[in-house]
């Protein structure tokens, strides 16, 4: 038995690989970069006259990135088993797998899986892993990443949670007794950095580092939640343009401002799921926004905020989760 795995975070703008240790999961090396699914597919599409077969073409992606990581840590990794979560399954990914279904149960075994059997392309064998739909709503990656927390973060005695995973799309997710029963997207990061670059806003405001927000900064965001409690979005939008002509705040202030609204309007409706636990699973990006909005609307009392390097090694925990899962199966079907 290979004494070590590849896990493989594969989104549509950024692609990280890890070298792990069976023994004790840790992390051996890494490698990140912004080759994603979206620029891998766009180059398959562009090399699409040589007739390179879709599959073989993100192998030779994956067999670069590998020989890189290969390179870094002085160890061949051929023969090592890569798994891949992320949008790799998806329509523009390396092969589309269809989206399990809910309610989908927290212990890798209701993950779809497609093997890639190692070849003069790639040295290595692939465990490809699917998304998850309801009737309404499709994630792929995030569903990795929820069995990889419900392993990390205790909560004992806890029936139902809504996990809470921000981003361009922020995902909610409602687990009852450890089984995903639902989730809902919000386009909050994607609305912000739409309303920043591409609307009649971007000269009412100036986006300045999360790591470097000043106390007039935050206090603007504090604002920006309290409205999205009683305003229409639509106009609470255009409120950031007339904050800004009329000297209210300045354009830091105000990119705070929309901020809070926006986040605002994404978690207050939690204040209507008064029963559930809420669970905050942030990186370090917006970690610090997410705390301050759950804290503002005083739903921190109900909240676990999970630290940003427990979620950016969320992925990796639930791939090793489901992985072990399908060698558990193969081993007692081969009994």
């Amino acid at each position: 038995m290979n004494k070590h795995l590849l896990c493989c975070d594969w989104g549509t703008t950024s692609f990280r690989l890890q070298l792990i240790s069976r023994e004790d999961h840790k992390i051996i090396a890494e490698l990140t970069s912004q080759n994603g699914i979206g620029q891998t597919y766009d180059l398959w599409k562009q090399s699409e006259s040589s007739q390179i077969e879709r599959a073989a073409f993100f192998k030779q992606q994956l067999r670069n990135q590998t020989e890189t990581l290969s390179a870094k840590v002085g160890l061949n990794l051929d023969n090592i088993t890569i798994l891949i979560s992320g949008m790799a399954s998806s329509s523009i990914g390396m092969q589309e797998i269809p989206y399990a279904q809910l309610p989908f149960g927290l212990d890798g075994g209701d993950v779809l899986v497609k093997y890639h059997e190692a070849d003069q392309v790639l040295s290595n064998d692939i465990m490809l892993f699917s998304g998850v739909r309801s009737s309404r709503d499709v994630m792929r990656g995030e569903e990795t990443q929820l069995i990889g927390l419900a392993e990390m973060v205790d909560l004992s005695g806890v029936k139902d949670a809504i996990f809470v995973l921000p981003g361009t799309h922020s995902k909610h997710l409602y687990v009852r007794n450890g089984v995903l029963v639902d989730f809902k997207t919000y386009m909050t990061g994607e609305v912000f950095n739409v309303m920043a670059n591409h609307s009649i806003l971007k000269d009412s405001l100036t986006v300045g580092s999360n790591e470097q927000i000043s106390a007039l900064e935050w206090a603007a965001f504090e604002v920006g939640i309290k409205e999205s409690e009683h305003a229409e979005i639509l106009n609470a939008l255009f409120t950031v343009r007339t904050r800004q002509l009329f000297d209210l705040f300045n354009k830091k202030q105000n990119a705070m401002y929309l901020s809070g609204v926006l986040i605002g309007s994404e978690l207050r409706q939690l204040k209507r799921e008064a029963n559930w636990q809420l669970v905050l699973c942030s990186g370090q990006n917006l970690h610090a926004l997410y705390k301050k909005a759950i804290e503002t609307l005083q739903l921190g009392e109900r909240a676990i905020i999970v630290p940003p390097d427990m979620v950016d090694n969320a992925a990796t925990a639930g791939q090793i989760k489901i992985f072990e899962f399908q060698n558990l199966l193969l081993n007692k079907i081969n009994l």
